[in-house]
């Protein structure tokens, strides 16, 4: 009997991982996998190889410290910390979201990616669910890689090489007027960024729709209307359902994301019931537009987006009563 540890030993556990694909343009079930031990450099790969190609990876029964998911998150690299929400004190990368009847949940029904006020926002987040409500409280994820594709040819010349800018809009409010000094000091610390309104996954290489609408405020070199106009056609990408994921939560399950091509909304439909979540996040690197003039993507993803239909037909048979 091989001993603990031993090649052996580590195959066996690599062939009991299994990765299924929940939807067909994003997301994946991960099982074999235990986040009380370490995983060996094969598991990990699989695991990371994973949530590139599927962009969300969903780990169920995950009984984990604190400390555990922490050393999870840093396998895939340096920990952030965030500069508005509920840290754990002696453990700033820890995000504690307790939301009930006393403490509401706020600033999550709405479209996002993960802190893109940043130079360079987070690459990934981990979310574990500590307590559920018996019903609602899911969290949506939309593919951005698979929304740009979705796009017409026409769109993704016009948005090629546009950039639009981004700011910690959401928490202005709760700066009054004798805290401003510390607003000043946060507006010193996170300058307005300009993203690439389509961005290259840096692993992947496909192109993704990035712009939300917690965090962007215009697009560079058009009037406001202009600016206005597109983005919320662009924000409306997100919430076509060919496009999203809708994770159930139960105890101890663990949703780990791509920051990088996803965008997420936590549904407040679950008042007063309670839903405590540990969270942390991966630092990422500063996003990286496409270069050059404008070619059709032509990396691989999941899915098929439905063939474009030419202006002034229809599929199917025509009827005397269509209208073009």
């Amino acid at each position: 009997m091989p001993a603990v540890g031993s090649t052996a030993s580590r195959k066996t556990a690599e062939a009991a991982i299994t990765v299924r694909p929940i939807n067909g343009f994003i997301g994946a079930e991960i099982e074999g996998v235990d986040l009380r031990r370490p995983l060996s450099a094969a598991e990990f790969k699989i695991v990371h190889d994973a949530l590139v190609r599927y962009e969300v990876i969903v780990l169920r029964d995950q009984d984990i410290t604190v400390d555990q998911q922490m050393a999870f998150g840093a396998r895939f690299g340096e920990l952030s910390i965030h500069p508005f929400s509920p840290n754990l004190a002696d453990k700033p990368e820890v995000i504690i979201l307790d939301y009930s009847k006393d403490n509401p949940p706020a600033l999550t029904d709405i479209w996002h990616v993960d802190e893109t006020f940043r130079e360079a926002p987070p690459m990934a987040t981990i979310l574990r669910a500590k307590s559920v409500p018996e019903v609602g409280g899911d969290t949506l994820f939309a593919s951005m890689s698979a929304a740009y594709r979705g796009l017409s040819e026409r769109m993704k010349q016009h948005i090629h090489g546009m950039e639009a800018l981004h700011d910690f809009k959401p928490w202005r409010p709760l700066f009054a007027h004798s805290d401003r000094a510390k607003l000043r000091k946060l507006e010193d610390d996170f300058p307005n960024p300009w993203h690439p309104v389509v961005r290259v996954h840096p692993v992947s290489g496909r192109r993704v729709l990035y712009v939300n609408q917690q965090f962007c405020v215009r697009i560079k070199d058009l009037k406001t209307d202009e600016s206005d106009t597109l983005l919320a056609f662009l924000y409306r990408q997100a919430t076509i359902p060919e496009y999203q994921l809708r994770v159930k939560w139960k105890p101890n399950t663990l949703v780990m994301w791509d920051n990088r091509s996803v965008q997420h909304y936590a549904a407040h439909d679950y008042y007063p019931a309670r839903r405590i979540m540990e969270r942390v996040t991966v630092k990422g690197d500063r996003p990286i537009g496409v270069r050059g003039a404008y070619t059709p993507d032509s990396v691989a993803a999941n899915g098929t987006t439905k063939p474009a239909i030419a202006e002034g037909t229809r599929p199917g048979p025509k009827r005397a009563f269509d209208r073009y």
